[in-house]
């Protein structure tokens, strides 16, 4: 659980949101979703799955972690789905969660999305933003991101304009409004999301 008032972070964030939109609205121009896309399973599967969530939601490390091994196992693996994990940071905490998964190398983004929902509630744990970009920098340190390289990624504009950009482009797309929201074959799923539901809506595709 967090233990600091996250108001002003979030509202300065969405204010940058807000801002880039502008930008975008003038130059009539939105970065592809694809530079964002982390991929599991064969590109040929008949059904696609985009998972949008966010690194610091609690539903979302919940899903990660009870409902996509269970896809996995029965559909991905079996060459029948693919999934795509696309982020859409809900706050400043999980922006730079985000940003740092881009930094790391594509064979590890995985196992790394694997950690950082099953630490969420260790590493978003701190008296203030600080401690939790610390705690985050030690879960980096495991996948051989130094703190130099760390604090590089976190600056990164470049990376940090695509996830926002990335994220204007799904809300416009698909109107998001909460995490996770899921996507199969290009149709916003709306039932609960829990595995019964996603199995019941494959099988009738399938």
């Amino acid at each position: 659980m967090i233990r600091f008032n996250t108001i002003n972070l979030r509202a300065l964030f969405f204010a940058k949101i807000f801002l880039i939109f502008l930008i975008l609205s003038c130059k009539a121009y939105a970065e592809s979703l694809d530079k964002l896309l982390i991929v599991l399973g064969k590109e040929s599967a008949p059904i696609k799955i985009k998972i949008f969530s966010s690194f610091t939601c609690p539903h979302c490390a919940s899903f990660h972690l009870n409902v996509v091994p269970k896809i996995k196992k029965e559909y991905v693996d079996l060459g029948k789905v693919q999934l795509i994990f696309i982020d859409f940071p809900l706050d400043k905490m999980a922006f730079n969660a985000s940003k740092l998964l881009n930094c790391i190398d594509e064979s590890k983004q995985i196992a790394f999305m694997d950690i950082i929902y099953k630490k969420q509630s260790e590493w978003v744990a701190g008296s203030n933003f600080d401690e939790i970009n610390k705690n985050l920098k030690n879960l980096a340190e495991k996948f051989e991101v130094s703190s130099e390289t760390y604090d590089k990624c976190i600056d990164d504009e470049i990376i940090s304009d695509r996830i926002l950009n990335g994220r204007i482009d799904a809300h416009k797309k698909y109107t998001i409004d909460s995490t996770p929201t899921i996507i199969i074959n290009e149709m916003k799923f709306n039932n609960d999301i829990n595995f019964k539901n996603i199995k019941k809506k494959i099988e009738k595709i399938i």
